[in-house]
């Protein structure tokens, strides 16, 4: 998808020192690699603060060795100035292993078909203007084009959060988008989009 400004796409290998630069001026040391990180949350806050670059050399590897990582929305320079983590949901055990989730009904009974909206990071002078749902809608048709059977999100909701506390994506665009909530969990619905 593109409009006159920036296009959106699949990340690829050759964009990911982009993407990292994008991490870079949002300051966020994450790289988008919570949901993979087997430590758990005090080794977390360690590696955020000690070891950044381990977390970027692991989203550069796993965008290397996987069909799928995640949408960027690039600019005509090159410069990425957004990014959607889309995965499958197999590879996000710890994202349905946190308390909200544990619960989640599976849709038909399992999960292979199932994509996973994990994050959003736009950068600061490019929200409101339609990045994140550029990302969303190129993001869905990626995961038509990988088979997928359904796209869950889950966005939190609560009053007076800033942008990023919104990093999984603000529920007003999943709904506006077509997703339906499947699990009400006060602050952490769950929404769904069948394709």
């Amino acid at each position: 998808m593109s409009d006159s400004t920036f296009s959106t796409t699949a990340l690829t290998e050759s964009l990911v020192p982009a993407l990292g630069e994008l991490f870079e001026r949002a300051g966020s040391t994450c790289y988008c690699n919570y949901f993979h990180f087997e430590g758990d949350k005090n080794a977390w806050l360690a590696r955020l603060a000690t070891e950044p670059e381990e977390n970027r050399r692991e989203l550069a590897e796993r965008t290397r060795t996987s069909a799928l990582s995640g949408v960027v929305a690039v600019l005509p320079s090159g410069q990425v100035i957004g990014w959607m983590k889309l995965e499958r949901a197999q590879a996000l055990p710890k994202l349905y292993a946190q308390r909200p989730y544990r619960a989640l009904p599976c849709f038909g009974g399992d999960r292979s078909t199932v994509l996973c909206v994990g994050c959003f990071l736009v950068d600061p002078a490019w929200r409101r203007h339609g990045v994140a749902r550029s990302l969303l809608r190129t993001g869905l048709d990626i995961a038509r084009a990988h088979g997928a059977s359904t796209v869950e999100a889950f966005p939190r909701r609560a009053e007076g959060i800033g942008d990023e506390e919104r990093f999984t994506g603000p529920l007003s665009l999943f709904a506006s988008e077509g997703f339906a909530i499947v699990s009400e969990q006060s602050q952490y619905p769950v929404l769904r989009r069948v394709l």
